[in-house]
């Protein structure tokens, strides 16, 4: 039996139940007597992809691209995503064009300036006459707001997340998976073959270049024990503590004299200083420092990454990085690692109904306090060995 609603927050769901109930009255009676539409593929010249927002879920949308692609040959194919989500998708043979719009609903800005980039770029999806629009994440806003008021002929998603009445083809959603089948299964849902799909980033030769530099300026040879540690991420309650990572990177310096090199973005500067100091021994900082690409540039050269449910993670993991992920409140089963991993997690029924933004557990926050420095040390200690067997590291 199919899944009526895939929302967690109870507030957003009573929203999006209300708003379904009156569209559905408003809606549904003018398409009652509407022919069902058929997709055919040699009819299909223009698509429109949309995945508005956050870095992690772009990567793990990428793998649908290939199989689309290959569905439609000679169609047009336009990804619509935020700006910062956009680089990922910088380079990727599948796309013809990314369109940048940074949805009003998931980056709040000042209600002129959201509002008239908003209508700009409805004119220019108007404008296209798109034959066929996918929403790869399932919700009613993206349904609603851009591919219904684009015009697109076609309309596919899913409607657990609302307003299936604004599209032309509902995707069945009978089991959560992980989002990168959730992804796929709209393309098997469309008739596509999927043989092998995995999330691709294409980094350029320059782009490559830049963790060299990196290594050149702070003394790194390639026989070094390269340790990337990524400690921040969009939601705090996603996050261990500080105080544990001073413990696990001090442990790792002295028992293997690895090179540390934390990650992050400018805002999170000050949690990386915070640990940095915290530990004795040379760490080396580029939080705030690198640009997307360039981040990725360095994950892809660390001989393993630590990290909690974040989208470097997801980086990691595309990109063959051996990772330690530690989960908290977030799903492990709909977005954790794939590839070469460890998964660091404790058991918490709770984690099943947690919206991730407030805990109302007792103790506060047990599911990431319970995780210990040790837990994490042998995941990364068992990987290492793994990756670097015959590599001559003394490990």
């Amino acid at each position: 039996m199919p899944l009526r609603y895939k929302i967690v927050n109870k507030k957003k769901l009573a929203t999006t139940l209300f708003i379904d109930i009156l569209g559905f009255l408003l809606i549904k009676p003018f398409t009652l007597l509407r022919r069902k539409k058929g997709i055919k593929r040699d009819s299909i010249k223009k698509i429109l992809v949309v995945r508005t927002a956050y870095i992690g879920d772009v990567v793990m949308t990428t793998p649908v691209l290939k199989p689309l692609r290959e569905m439609f040959p000679e169609a047009k194919i336009s990804f619509l995503t935020g700006r910062k989500e956009a680089e990922i998708l910088k380079n990727n043979p599948f796309i013809d064009e990314i369109l940048l719009y940074d949805a009003f609903w998931f980056y709040p800005s000042s209600i002129g300036k959201g509002m008239s980039e908003y209508f700009k770029t409805i004119r220019r999806l108007r404008k296209e006459q798109f034959d066929l629009a996918i929403d790869l994440r399932g919700d009613i806003r993206n349904i609603l707001f851009i591919l219904f008021f684009s015009r697109a002929y076609h309309r596919v998603s899913y409607g657990v997340g609302g307003g299936s009445y604004f599209l032309t083809k509902v995707v069945p959603f009978k089991k959560i998976k992980h989002k990168i089948a959730y992804h796929l299964d709209i393309l098997n849902f469309l008739g596509a073959k999927i043989n092998t799909a995995r999330p691709e980033i294409y980094l350029s030769s320059s782009e490559e270049e830049f963790k060299r530099v990196v290594f050149r300026v702070n003394g790194i040879s390639d026989n070094d024990l390269v340790i990337g540690v990524h400690p921040g991420g969009r939601k705090k309650l996603k996050c261990w503590y500080p105080e544990g990572y001073v413990t696990l990177i001090s442990h790792l310096i002295r028992e293997f004299g690895a090179k540390i090199v934390i990650t992050g973005s400018i805002t999170e500067m000050k949690l990386a200083e915070k640990i940095s100091s915290a530990v004795r021994e040379k760490t080396i900082s580029l939080c705030g420092k690198t640009t997307l690409r360039e981040l990725a540039s360095m994950i892809k050269s660390f001989d393993l990454f630590i990290c909690g449910d974040c989208a470097p993670m997801h980086i990691a993991s595309t990109l063959g990085t051996p990772v330690v992920a530690i989960f908290g409140p977030s799903k492990s089963w709909e977005t954790g690692p794939y590839g070469n991993f460890r998964l660091i997690e404790k058991n918490f029924p709770c984690r099943l109904y947690c919206d991730e933004n407030l805990c109302h557990h007792r103790p506060y926050h047990e599911c990431m306090k319970t995780i210990t420095p040790e837990d994490i040390y042998n995941a990364a200690i068992d990987l290492i060995k793994t990756k670097n067997k015959g590599s001559g590291l003394n490990i």
